[in-house]
């Protein structure tokens, strides 16, 4: 398999005053094209830094990480903006959709910014949201909110599909939708889908989890086969 992100010995250290935080310290791994990634951690176990460097959002304090085989350690603000644009798709636990725009313009939004996009009303289609089409994110559920989320996440047609505790605020139903999404762009796309999560029923769903506690990985299990978000009580 082609690899798609590397790091080695990455760390991220914050000063505060005279302590110094270490918030991702010494960490290597290897995420693979078409890959289904978990990363499970309790709070303050180094998940959100992980994904800041993963996303091109903060460079690192020490070590390297490489997007195939371009240095992000190494990137100017410019092609780390590129990369952000035409790499990385995003979905957040709170959906950031724009509240005057309805739900096609925020999709398409997304789609301006990208070098290689898919059509807008094809992927509202997919996440069977193209009947809601003109309707604002005050008019939607939480859970359609998110669909458009992931639907303009999609729309760029990113080589990785990064997710911030996609579920965290959904309830077991309507997340339970939300993962067989992320499954079904996985799969029909072979496009690389990382979770961030507390949530150890995710891990399941996942080719490979990354345990991580302490800024550190503990140790990364590859699941012989994955279940399918139904199969899970998470």
């Amino acid at each position: 398999m082609q690899t798609v992100l590397t790091a080695n010995k990455l760390s991220k250290h914050y000063q505060m005053g005279e302590i110094t935080v270490k918030a991702l310290n010494d960490v290597s791994f290897e995420i693979y094209e078409g890959e289904f990634v978990v990363v499970l951690g309790p709070s303050g176990s180094g998940k959100s830094t992980m994904l800041n460097m993963i996303g091109g959002m903060d460079k690192a304090s020490e070590g390297e990480i490489y997007y195939r085989d371009e240095p992000l350690h190494e990137a100017t603000e410019r092609r780390l903006t590129w990369y952000r644009r035409n790499a990385i798709g995003f979905v957040f636990q709170f959906y950031n959709l724009i509240p005057n725009l309805n739900t096609l313009e925020n999709v398409m939004l997304s789609t301006e910014l990208s070098d290689h996009p898919l059509d807008a009303k094809t992927v509202l289609a997919e996440v069977d949201l193209l009947d809601r089409a003109d309707h604002f994110p005050s008019q939607l559920s939480g859970g359609q909110q998110q669909r458009v989320a992931i639907a303009r996440a999609i729309a760029k047609n990113p080589d990785i599909l990064l997710c911030d505790e996609p579920t965290g605020a959904l309830d077991f139903t309507t997340g339970l939708s939300v993962l067989n999404l992320l499954k079904k762009f996985n799969k029909t796309y072979r496009k690389t889908v990382i979770i961030i999560t507390h949530n150890a029923g995710i891990g399941k769903i996942g080719d490979r989890v990354f345990y991580i506690k302490d800024g550190r990985i503990e140790r990364i299990q590859e699941n012989e086969k994955p279940l399918e978000p139904e199969e899970v009580s998470w």
